[in-house]
């Protein structure tokens, strides 16, 4: 049995907890991060690395541009695996069109800036695209990818490397947070106890083992998503993050500020892809195969085991089939195909919850997590240190 006090201790070593403990450590402060696995192996890992203000709303999208701040100047310091190459929303028919030319005059007033690609600007920019689908685009330079199977390990490895006040600790399960009246105490699964003034609570889709009863209550469900990637192709002409028509129907950012997002039709070769939530995505990877996805089902919290674990190939084939119809290269030579689950919340942004002003749950952040929780984080821990 060991006990050791720190500034900050946080459990959970996906990304919102990852760029939790990085501010705190920036400011200063001894930080303790605990991961239950051996590695992260949950959201942040198992999605398309695109970090895309240009989706968000509110103060949500203020954090995605603070994020892409964040992400590069870390990249200057270590390769995290950040490239600036750019998001693409791909219109295929006028409603689409509509959509992202309001988009476009919505970001105008804001000074965050895009242009509208005609279709020859797209099949040049992005010969991969067929002609038969890309009717006009909106394209957003500034934004980023990164490598979700490799960002946050790197991440993780850089901070150790530049902060000597920072310690990860992987498959240290925490069994209990509690508030022993000088701060926050918490014990892993084999016995040892730290202490720390603060302790942040990043979780993920674990809900059994801490506040379980609050978590029951919370109103979250799970989304399930359905992901799959290509063998590399890297001759292949499309780079950056390809959203496409039924992006454009389904983001919040469209849905916010478009007045013609609310007079939407459903065209008929869309009706089985939306009824499974699918919008379709695609991503090069570094090594130059290509992230493609993804859908979504969904259960409430108490009932998350029923989603399953199981990959429908009817929903792959929607996606598939869909993917044919806007690129031109084989989709189907495939290296593997995996199943994501993130917590999202039907009325809020993300959880919040202060327990004795020493134990702070931040989590259910849904599927902004790669393109808010840098920038996120940041205010945060301004909130939970008083700094």
């Amino acid at each position: 049995m060991s006990t050791k006090h720190y500034d900050l201790i946080v459990i959970g070593g996906g990304i919102l907890g990852t760029f939790h403990a990085y501010h705190a450590l920036k400011n200063g402060k001894k930080v303790l991060q605990l991961e239950k696995d051996n590695y992260p192996v949950g959201a942040t890992v198992r999605n398309f690395g695109q970090v895309i203000p240009s989706g968000m709303t509110g103060v949500w999208f203020d954090y995605g541009v603070r994020g892409l701040e964040i992400y590069q100047e870390i990249q200057q310091e270590f390769d995290i695996s950040v490239r600036k190459n750019g998001s693409v929303y791909i219109a295929s028919d006028e409603e689409e069109q509509n959509l992202i030319h309001e988009l476009k005059a919505h970001y105008d007033t804001l000074g965050y800036t895009q242009q509208l690609l005609g279709k020859a600007q797209i099949l040049t920019k992005y010969p991969a695209i067929r002609s038969s689908y890309a009717k006009e685009a909106l394209l957003f330079d500034q934004e980023i990818s990164v490598d979700p199977t490799a960002m946050i390990y790197r991440l993780q490895e850089f901070m150790r490397g530049k902060f000597e006040n920072y310690t990860l600790m992987c498959n240290s399960p925490v069994v209990d947070c509690v508030a022993n009246g000088k701060g926050a105490e918490v014990r892993l699964s084999r016995g040892d106890i730290y202490s720390a003034d603060k302790a942040v609570l990043c979780n993920g889709y674990e809900f059994k083992l801490l506040f379980p009863a609050l978590f029951e209550k919370s109103g979250q469900v799970i989304s399930k998503l359905q992901m799959m990637r290509t063998v590399p192709m890297p001759k292949v002409e499309l780079e950056g993050n390809i959203l496409t028509g039924l992006t454009i129907r389904r983001y919040e950012s469209f849905e916010e500020y478009c007045p013609s997002f609310k007079n939407l039709s459903i065209p008929e070769h869309y009706r089985e892809l939306k009824e499974w939530g699918i919008h379709l995505l695609l991503k090069k990877a570094e090594d130059g195969s290509f992230i493609i996805g993804d859908s979504h089902e969904y259960a409430d919290v108490n009932h998350f085991d029923e989603l399953g674990f199981n990959v429908k190939q009817h929903i792959n084939e929607l996606m598939l089939k869909e993917g044919e119809r806007i690129v031109n290269f084989n989709l189907r030579d495939m290296a593997t195909t995996w199943a994501g689950f993130y917590p999202q919340h039907p009325t809020e942004h993300i959880l919040e919850y202060d327990i004795e002003d020493c134990i702070h749950i931040r989590t259910c952040i849904g599927g902004k997590g790669m393109t808010a929780s840098a920038g996120y984080t940041e205010a945060s821990l301004k909130k939970i240190l008083g700094i």
